[in-house]
């Protein structure tokens, strides 16, 4: 497979701009991008080498382990080579590594699940049951010796339990209950406050001087045994007891799973309200497979054990990719700017866009369309843009400028900033009930047709910035709802279903839905059968929409005005994203062929819609209004005016029954 040029390009950027952070994180304890933003974009650059294996390079950062070893302290060369988990993202990439293994070992794996210490790696060698060296993992081949300043923690022991000779693996950390107060010391001191607790840690044990970790809340936990003078342990959950029995700091927080039920079910737990009760941060949890013969079997990759993977929580931070900027209008007729991005998940919710407050944001942040940005969601229903990664910004991309007029303000569209403010707002009053009005009939039984989607929702969807336009309908979250006061489970749940059955939607409903002026239900029947398309109906011209028959001048100039819009034609393609529209294939023949019918009043089992879409499938036109042409009038109850008229033209009037029986004839 030819590797697109856009793929390539993409990939040497990421693999550059990964580098480059990953020198600052491990090299100089910086964290200018966040680890789950960091973790993100070395997500995105190991999707494209798989689907791309030509992409991958000897210096990748998919296949070398990160940290050079910084030049001001003493090096050491691993007696073991050094490794990191490759990281697991989501359920199915858990089952990926499952069935991996499962072919790999031709049986069927048990794993030890422990948690993953969000720190600092840390190799401790032992002779004769003494600490001789602690050292960094640096780059997998040679770390810098930190001995000095890990004997500083308490929980490490300076002798073992038994004279053995071994080299075992851990995690120092940086106890949460004391990050805070070790930031505020530093910022009274003039330093910089460090940006988590991870690099703290980091920055704790890279000293020259003992006494600055000794002075710091560090801990340890070893996880692993690289190397014994006595007998190995045969399985991993064995090697933590005997790590254990020597002295090392163990974390008590693993256990056995036989099945990926018990990995999910673990992995939730302490996704949820059990990470916030330990001392420590952790990012996620570690599976091993569990028998030590099975994991020398499988063995390692360039960076990685086959053995073993880290499933990592949802992030608070991820990167993606601006597409699009749009409008919204607040009650107020304030508009605020919307990124729409491609779809991520963040904080354990699939979002699609993020808000951008006001051009000042936009502007101090340099934020252009095509931009790789970070986004956050730290509690906020809508997640916002952090920063962009400017090392990703595609060549020729244009600073973005609030427009002047738009047509969510409603009159002449007019748009201006408030004197002494940030904000913009449309000169014209009531553009917030304008544009809930053209997105209650978007949603409408006579157009999509969303079950639960009624004016108050809209109104609510809309204050919380949750909708602006059509397409934002259909990037609701189950999670954005049940924020919301008034939604609970079943309500929230039964809306998400219904906004997923409307994405398939005849052409016909869709073009009603679209709220363009002149054209009603029958006119949509008429432009759908005839062009069958929305990319021919929108490339359709003036004159060619006139030459419909039913269509004339007037309303083909209406189609043709509304389609040439560019903000029109923007809203269609981000439509067209998440909407498969039904062709309408009109009836050459039928029962009614020819014959115009008016519906009116409330049917017994069917709406006037499902009515008139049955007068058109029989070949006939369903009317809006009795004239001499109406062939009959179909009523119901409370049929108004439009039964005074037929009686009056002496029109003939039936029931549903009758309508019914003459469709069958």
């Amino acid at each position: 497979m030819a590797v697109p040029k856009k793929a390539r390009e993409r990939s040497a950027k990421l693999r550059a701009t990964i580098t480059k952070y990953r020198a600052l994180q491990h090299e100089q304890d910086l964290s200018p991008l966040s680890p789950e933003a960091l973790d993100s974009l070395k997500y995105e650059l190991a999707s494209l080498e798989e689907r791309y294996p030509e992409l991958i390079t000897s210096d990748s950062p998919t296949q070398v382990v990160a940290g050079a070893p910084v030049p001001f302290l003493k090096k050491v060369r691993h007696a073991v080579p050094q490794w990191s988990f490759n990281d697991a993202f989501t359920e199915e990439d858990i089952r990926d590594f499952d069935t991996r293994v499962r072919k790999s070992s031709g049986a069927a794996p048990t794993y030890d699940l422990e948690l993953k210490i969000d720190g600092l790696k840390v190799v401790l060698t032992y002779e004769k049951g003494v600490l001789v060296t602690a050292a960094t993992r640096g780059d997998g081949i040679v770390g810098e010796d930190v001995t000095h300043n890990i004997r500083t923690i308490a929980s490490v022991p300076e002798r073992l339990a038994r004279p053995v000779d071994l080299i075992a693996e851990g995690e120092v950390y940086l106890a949460r209950s004391g990050f805070a107060r070790l930031n505020a010391e530093r910022v009274a001191e003039g330093a910089p406050a460090f940006a988590n607790p991870r690099n703290a840690a980091a920055g704790s044990i890279r000293q020259l001087d003992p006494k600055i970790a000794a002075a710091r809340p560090l801990g340890v936990f070893v996880y692993d045994l690289a190397r014994t003078s006595e007998t190995f342990p045969p399985s991993q959950s064995e090697e933590l007891e005997y790590l254990s029995t020597l002295g090392f700091p163990v974390n008590s927080e693993h256990r056995h799973a036989d099945s990926l039920d018990e990995v999910f079910a673990y992995w939730r737990a302490w996704q949820g309200r059990a990470r916030e009760s330990v001392d420590y941060q952790i990012d996620g949890i570690v599976l091993k497979v569990e028998s030590r013969a099975a994991q020398e079997a499988l063995g390692y990759t360039g960076k990685a054990p086959r053995w073993g993977i880290a499933y990592k929580f949802p992030p608070e931070q991820v990167q993606t990719i601006l597409e699009d900027i749009s409008l919204q209008v607040g009650r107020t007729g304030k508009l605020t700017p919307v990124a729409h991005l491609q779809s991520v998940a963040v904080a354990g919710t699939v979002v699609a866009r993020a808000t951008l407050h006001n051009e000042d944001f936009i502007k101090e942040k340099d934020i252009r369309i095509g931009d790789t940005v970070i986004l956050q969601k730290a509690g906020d229903i809508i997640p916002e843009i952090v920063s962009v990664i400017k090392e990703l910004r595609p060549e020729g991309a244009k600073a973005w400028a609030f427009p002047t007029h738009s047509p969510l303000c409603g009159g002449d569209g007019a748009i201006e900033r408030i004197p002494g403010e940030a904000a913009h707002r449309c000169v014209t009053a009531g553009s917030f009930e304008q544009q809930a009005r053209k997105i209650i009939h978007f949603a409408g039984k006579h157009a999509l047709d969303i079950d639960g989607m009624g004016r108050e929702t809209v109104k609510t969807l809309m204050e919380h910035e949750l909708i602006a336009d059509f397409d934002d309908l259909f990037e609701l979250t189950r999670d954005e709802l049940l924020a919301l006061e008034g939604f609970e489970e079943t309500r929230a749940n039964n809306l998400i279903k219904s906004i997923r059955a409307a994405r398939k939607v005849p052409f016909d409903r869709l073009l009603v839905g679209l709220g363009i002026p002149h054209v009603g239900e029958e006119n949509a029947y008429l432009l759908a059968t005839r062009f069958g398309t929305l990319a021919k109906l929108r490339a359709a011209s003036r004159e060619t929409l006139a030459k419909v028959k039913g269509i004339g001048p007037i309303i083909g100039a209406s189609v043709a005005s509304w389609f040439a819009d560019a903000e029109n034609r923007a809203l269609i393609g981000r439509l067209e994203k998440h909407l498969k529209v039904g062709r309408i294939v009109p009836s050459k023949a039928g029962p009614l062929s020819g014959r115009t019918v008016v519906v009116t009043g409330t049917l017994p089992t069917l709406s006037r819609e499902e009515a008139e879409a049955r007068v058109r499938a029989a070949g006939g036109k369903a009317a809006a209004t009795v004239s001499a042409k109406t062939a009959f009038v179909v009523a119901g109850t409370s049929p108004g005016t439009k039964l005074r008229k037929a009686e009056q033209l002496g029109i003939p009037v039936i029931g549903e029954a009758e309508f019914l029986k003459r469709l069958r004839a």
